[in-house]
């Protein structure tokens, strides 16, 4: 563990590097953020990250970060909880709340909990009427290297109903090239959901076969994919397989709890070269983010159980991203 930076105001940013010789990780407390991620005998990293952590407050997008209190888009900034109705922070054009708001945990300086040769836990508390959601919530994030696998693992706990839905999101690059057009992606999931111009699903869950969307059988993430792909309408159980990405002498399975996974193409990023590991630069579809989640506006979308939370309760997540040379 090291200090590594410091926020704007002055907090320090720390960075823990995990390996178990098989792979080797670095986090950064801003964000909860993993920086890099690499596999023995492979020279190249297999995420897209910072060389500075320094500079993970500087607003770019995103890159590793832990997202929430609620992951991903919530119509017009407002829900109903408890009954009674709630308006958080738009920060997606004014119109759209986006990660949990400008101050989501994707933006927030983590504490550390604990770190080993192999795991670090980190740990956030967002309070009541934070970001305009209801209750405090404390929530926790392990992050542990077994085997070529990857493990994130979420707690959360609140003291007033609210809305709960926290989601990894590492953008993969797993050949190096300066885009993924070279990847293969496999999604196990036979519906997704279709979005309006503000990325707000408007219409029931859609059948992929005959779309760009149909993944099944393994295709090039398709230009613009920014969408959630159907994988269980439960709220979430038991690891399952969700996704497969290959792409050079790489290949990477997702598995995991959640009912829903976003994929995004990177159709935004501009990281300037020498900002990104190993001096990169960044530009559209630079890498794909496979971000295991609740369905995108569920709290609005009849989906609620999905993204509920009650006091008393115990939100739970449980993803695994496993690597191998193929």
């Amino acid at each position: 563990m090291i200090d590594a930076g410091e926020t704007p105001d002055g907090r320090i940013i720390k960075a823990v590097t995990l390996d178990n010789g098989t792979l080797r990780a670095s986090v950064v407390t801003f964000g909860a953020s993993v920086r890099d991620l690499r596999l023995a005998g492979v020279d190249r990293p297999l995420i897209l990250g910072l060389d500075d952590p320094q500079a993970y407050p500087e607003g770019f997008p995103y890159l590793g970060a832990i997202v929430g209190r609620v992951a991903n888009r919530i119509a017009h900034g407002q829900a109903e909880i408890a009954g009674e109705m709630h308006r958080f922070d738009r920060n997606e054009g004014g119109k759209r709340t986006l990660h949990g708001g400008a101050d989501g945990s994707g933006r927030r300086l983590w504490t550390l909990v604990e770190a080993g040769p192999a795991h670090v836990i980190l740990a956030d508390r967002l309070a009541d009427g934070h970001m305009g959601f209801p209750g405090a919530l404390d929530v926790q994030v392990r992050y542990a290297l077994v085997d070529a696998a990857l493990e994130v693992e979420f707690t959360a706990t609140t003291d007033a109903p609210t809305l709960c839905n926290f989601a990894p999101h590492m953008f993969f690059n797993l050949s190096g090239a300066a885009t993924m057009d070279d990847h293969l992606l496999f999604v196990d999931a036979d519906r997704y959901q279709a979005v309006d111009e503000g990325q707000i699903p408007d219409r029931p869950p859609q059948d992929v076969s005959g779309t760009p969307f149909d993944l099944r059988g393994g295709a090039m993430p398709p230009e613009g994919i920014d969408h959630n792909f159907c994988l269980s309408e439960e709220r979430r159980g038991a690891p399952h397989p969700a996704a497969i990405l290959r792409a050079g002498d790489v290949e990477m399975r997702l598995e995991t709890t959640e009912p829903g996974l976003q994929v995004y193409d990177g159709g935004g990023l501009r990281v300037s070269a020498g900002t990104g590991l190993d001096g990169r630069g960044y530009g559209p579809r630079a890498g794909v983010a496979l971000e295991p989640q609740a369905w995108v506006d569920a709290a609005n979308q009849g989906m609620r159980a999905q993204v509920d939370l009650f006091p008393g309760e115990t939100y739970r997540q449980f993803s695994r991203f496993a690597f191998a040379q193929v």
